[in-house]
């Protein structure tokens, strides 16, 4: 089995233990070619708990023009209380108006009825083409195969189902060793192209069998998300459909009071798990080769922000960092453009722990091993600016021929 904690960046915690796959205790989920995509993938799924105490939280999108789906989950649905999910790709239900909204209220409604729950407590995701009205009588009729497929193990289904331009399925199953006993952790999500902070088309859906109280899950997953999908850059397009949802039913038995060493444990592992998951996502940018890491310290927090942001969706850096380029004066000009009228300006570059800026002035170093360090799947950026008390990071993908071809005919 692949690790999947594979960065450098995200280390596994030493009480986590990586599974093959599979739900926490008391979740089932499915997915199934419903007809939404023309090509016969997968393209509809339910993820559901069985527990009527279940617990949840969720974060949306920010964007001005929010998709059907998100309007939906946010303001129609019980959002502490959801006990399912049900997500299609192939079609995003965004700028659809008034029908688009019906067309998602239908399809929780369906789910509901196919699951006996309040449709309240059922969230609708959707990603895919914007624009084009949701194919809902598809998706309807989907419902029902859903229901039957429905399983312990079907997460790799589910993670499929969610898929648009994504190379492979994204999830994990992990087991979490707490002081007061063992839970188990999973997740699944998609995303590869309109990524940027604030936040990743990306949708995430978590699950475990720990036993929280609503506060405590919306508390772990505010903050998990602010170090994870809020960090991660592929083109700087905001998304109109972002969706994560954590689900807790509490049938391992293991209580996770609030304050506790267990809700530290716990959120320790959820921190590495949306990490690396982000990482994925940056990782499968639409015809991406490397992802990199910028780290902006020193000067104020809006300052290193927007350095950071400047430099992860540079162009240049980006196409430098496919090439595997390490020229240093592209991030130069990203810095500068993000901090207009502030020269001079004394700051620091280093890429792969080689500064090659001090002060704001080229150094000499050692060309042939820098340009070896930058050939890796992984190149890490450190802009220092003058100052201190600040610091933040964006991990990004780069830019390449292919993400060009994708996007040229994403609808053709």
């Amino acid at each position: 089995m692949t690790s999947f904690f594979r960065s450098r960046w995200v280390p596994k915690p030493d009480h986590v233990e990586e599974l093959p796959g599979g739900l926490p205790r008391g979740f089932r989920a499915a997915g199934i070619a419903a007809g939404v995509k023309a090509d016969g993938a997968k393209d509809l799924g339910i993820v559901v708990s069985d527990a009527p105490e279940t617990v949840s939280a969720a974060r949306f999108t920010r964007s001005g023009v929010l998709a059907a789906p998100v309007i939906v989950s946010r303001d129609r649905s019980e959002v502490g209380g959801l006990r399912a999910v049900i997500a299609n790709s192939g079609n995003a239900n965004a700028a659809t108006g008034a029908q688009g909204v019906d067309d998602a209220v239908a399809m929780q409604a369906g789910a509901a009825a196919a699951l006996e729950l309040d449709p309240m407590r059922v969230a609708v995701g959707s990603t895919g083409v914007i624009g084009v009205p949701l194919p809902l009588d598809r998706i309807l009729g989907g419902v029902e195969v859903l229901r039957g497929e429905l399983r312990a193990d079907g997460d790799g289904d589910f993670a499929d189902a969610i898929r648009t331009t994504d190379k492979h399925a994204k999830r994990a199953s992990l087991l979490v060793r707490l002081p007061s006993g063992e839970v188990r952790l999973s997740a699944q999500c998609k995303g590869a192209g309109m990524i940027q902070p604030n936040f990743a088309t990306m949708l995430c859906f978590v699950q475990t069998d720990a036993q929280l109280e609503g506060e405590t899950a919306d508390l772990l997953l505010g903050v998990t998300v602010k170090r994870s999908f809020d960090r991660i850059s592929v083109d700087g397009q905001l998304s109109t459909n972002d969706t994560v949802v954590l689900m807790a039913n509490g049938a391992s038995g293991v209580k996770v009071e609030p304050m506790s060493e267990d809700e530290l444990r716990l959120g320790e592992a959820l921190d590495a798990l949306l990490r690396q998951l982000a990482l994925l996502i940056a990782a499968d940018g639409e015809g991406a080769k490397r992802i990199g890491r910028v780290v902006v310290t020193g000067g104020d927090q809006g300052e290193v922000e927007a350095v950071a942001r400047s430099v992860a969706n540079s162009p240049l850096v980006k196409s430098a960092l496919h090439g595997g380029d390490p020229n240093w004066g592209r991030i130069a000009q990203a810095v500068g453009g993000a901090l207009l009228d502030a020269a001079p300006l004394p700051f620091d570059i280093a890429i792969e722990g080689v500064q090659v800026l001090s002060a704001g002035e080229g150094l000499r170093f050692d060309q042939r091993a820098l340009d070896a360090a930058v050939q890796g799947d992984e190149v890490e950026y450190v802009v220092v600016l003058p100052g201190d008390g600040a610091e933040t990071e964006v991990f990004f993908s780069d830019l390449s021929h292919e993400y060009v071809t994708i996007n040229a005919e994403y609808t053709t």
